[in-house]
């Protein structure tokens, strides 16, 4: 009698708890192939909104008339009309990320590791990242790839200050911010705690993450590989992810400044 006594008492106990609404909410974490599909659906808001924004915004530079689709190619491919659709794909991206995380009845920046790194930490960040930008133009001189696939032309096309400016806003702010959320925060999180384990999602996200840059030819995405091993050991041995989107972001203006005569 005792036990079922006891077996009562906590099971009215828990439905008064549900009641009133005190029992926390159940804390997950999204598992291998839901973090992907989420990542996707962010990647997807982030290239759609921004596609639709900059063919807005050329339709109406060209008095209501659509361009054709090579010429919006063309121009969409411009350093100044890729700043903005960076800029105007971030927030949405952001969105999906902060709704399928809350889902999960987790919060936002516990989740993607957004803990406030030490002044110590940054100046890490910022020295590993000068050390590979240092070992990987050492390498590219002695190979004499010049740009290395940094450098498609139609990027130095920005028109003006303006487009300057989104240039450099989307290229080295909101484009940093966006990637490394998704890619080493919410990936990162979801993919670690699967069966790869911490490497094997350093490893994985580094090859999406080079991948996902198409506007490179094959050997700057294996660049890209290569700093994307730097970034997911800064955020796994420091447990945040602000110092690799600092770390990304010195790297891009670093680039950005080096690419040549913006016209």
């Amino acid at each position: 009698m005792r036990v079922s006594e006891k077996l009562l008492r906590k099971s009215f106990m828990t439905d008064l708890k549900s009641a009133s609404g005190s029992v926390p909410p159940v804390r997950r974490t999204w598992d291998f192939w839901e973090t992907t599909l989420v990542a996707l659906i962010a990647d997807g808001a982030f290239v759609l909104t921004g596609g639709i924004v900059v063919s807005i915004i050329l339709a109406v530079n060209a008095g209501l008339k659509t361009p054709a689709p090579g010429e919006l190619h063309a121009l969409a491919s411009q350093g100044r009309w890729y700043g903005v659709a960076i800029i105007s794909g971030t927030p949405p991206a952001i969105a999906v990320l902060w709704i399928a995380i809350r889902m999960a009845g987790r919060e936002f920046s516990e989740y993607l590791a957004l803990n406030w790194p030490t002044g110590g930490e940054i100046v890490r960040a910022l020295a590993i990242t000068t050390i590979f930008l240092s070992i990987e133009g050492f390498v590219l001189s002695k190979m004499g790839a010049g740009g290395g696939g940094y450098q498609p032309d139609p990027m130095l096309v920005v028109g003006g200050a303006a487009g300057l400016l989104a240039w450099l806003i989307g290229g080295c702010i909101a484009g940093p911010l966006v990637e490394e959320f998704v890619v080493r925060g919410f990936l990162f999180r979801g993919w670690s705690q699967s069966s790869l384990g911490p490497i094997g999602a350093i490893v994985l996200t580094s090859a999406v993450w080079a991948m996902n840059h198409t506007q490179y030819d094959w050997f700057g995405r294996l660049l890209i590989f290569a700093f994307g091993l730097v970034l997911g050991y800064i955020r796994w041995s420091g447990n945040s992810t602000w110092p690799t989107v600092v770390a990304h972001s010195a790297c891009n203006t670093f680039i950005l400044f080096t690419l040549g005569r913006y016209v």
